[in-house]
Formats: C-alpha cells, structure tokens, sequence
C-alpha cells in the first residue's frame, strides 16, 4: 500500500543533479565525515542495513550526506527511464528492493520522493519519526505525477507499485535519480575510487543498471573505501 507518514499536507556502495551546478560529491562526503575514521575491509552481514540517518545515528558518526538530491523533473526522467508516469500509484505489482550507497565507507543518503511530483498538490507530505519528510498518499492527480518505480522517504527503499509484474531495474531508478551509473563510474563527474557492487551480501560484477528490483532484494554500490560491513539485508520496516 502507498507509503505515508503522519500527513500534514537496494545494499549499493558509491560516493542529483538539479538545476543548477551541484558541489563535487568528493567535497560534499568528504565536509560531511571529516571526522570518520577510515573502514576496515568489508564484510557482509546478515542483520538488517538501517537507514543511513538510522546508522548515523546508531554510531555517533556525521549525518549521511546528501550528494545527489531528488531532480527537480521527475516525470521527465520517468519518461527517460522507458517507464510511463502515472496519475496514481497502481497496487497490482506490489515489491520493495533495498539501496545502500556508500563513499569512503560513509552512507550516502537514498532521497525521498524520486519519481514522484513532490510539488502537485494531490501529493501529501508526511513527517517520518526521524523528522524526515515522506511523500505519498496519492488518491489521484490531475496529470500525472508518479513514476511506478519511486522512493516514498530516504530509507533506502525503491517502491515498485505498478499494474505490470515486469520488474523494475537499478538502471531505470538511477535515471530517475538523473545519476550516471556504469560498471567503473558512478556520478558526474565520477566519484574517485573503486566502484564495487553487492547483491544481498554477494559481489555483483556485471552491469549494475541491469539487476532487477525484486522483492526484499539489497543492493549495495561501494565508491572507494568500504564500509566496515556490507549488508546482505535491507531494512524494510518504512515499507
């Protein structure tokens, strides 16, 4: 069911584009953990990744930064990742894959509301228990403004809800997010470093834009130094 906190209005490891020039991702990571020590080398955990606000939190570290914003154009994107923006969510194709993106070991915040017209006044604004703002609720609008592929909160949670079971794949929600992503780069410009993909906790060395967002799937894009565990599973409790 379409996510939504109290109205009032994948495991990926890697270091937004709006309209106007956003600051480099390695200056932006590197301001927001100054203070983090470096990673030991990864490895994958059975619990649960929390949300980066949650595991910032958790471990006293900076708060996760936010080196690419939801795009101000959500259904143009939409559009671009071969998907066809709807008036409201369709429930027929109900899944939710998990996102974890890390820089140098510090979590990158996954946005809220990509793939959704956050500014169409049919779609409510909610407030998470973290003070985080979720977006949904949507009965209809009056041209479209939802994508089936979309973040409700920045969880880390990609919402399929659509009237086709074709799965929805990493590719298509990095489009959405209008950030570049391939085998060795990640951004633009690229983040510097390794590029390392994981799937529920297994390294992923094909084409990460073609896995495929199935249900309680992790996905995890490293960049550069990694974190100290890499999860196998996502948290899905915001779902």
């Amino acid at each position: 069911m379409p996510r939504l906190g109290l109205v009032v209005g994948a495991v990926l490891a890697v270091v937004g584009c709006g309209p106007s020039a956003a600051p480099s991702p390695v200056a932006s990571i590197a301001s927001a953990t100054a203070a983090a020590s470096a990673s030991a080398s990864p490895s994958a955990s059975a619990s649960a990744s929390p949300s980066a606000s949650a595991s910032a939190a958790a471990s006293g570290s900076a708060a996760p930064a936010v080196v690419w914003p939801a795009p101000p154009n959500p259904m143009q994107l939409t559009v671009a990742a071969g998907l066809k923006p709807q008036p409201k969510e369709f429930l027929d194709h109900h899944v939710h894959a998990h996102l974890d993106v890390f820089i140098d070991g510090e979590p990158v915040i996954v946005p809220a509301g990509v793939g959704i017209a956050i500014d169409d006044p049919n779609v409510r604004k909610g407030l998470e228990p973290d003070g985080s703002i979720s977006y949904g609720g949507i009965q209809f609008c009056g041209r479209p403004c939802i994508s089936p592929l979309h973040t409700h909160n920045d969880s880390g949670v990609l919402h399929t809800e659509s009237a086709s079971e074709v799965p929805n794949t990493l590719g298509e929600f990095f489009i959405e997010w209008d950030v570049p992503l391939s085998r060795d780069c990640v951004g633009d410009p690229c983040v510097p470093g390794p590029v390392a993909v994981y799937v529920d906790g297994q390294p992923f060395t094909g084409d990460p834009n073609t896995i495929e967002l199935t249900d309680l799937k992790e996905i995890a894009i490293v960049l550069g130094t990694p974190p100290a565990t890499i999860p196998s599973t996502g948290d899905f409790s915001s779902a």
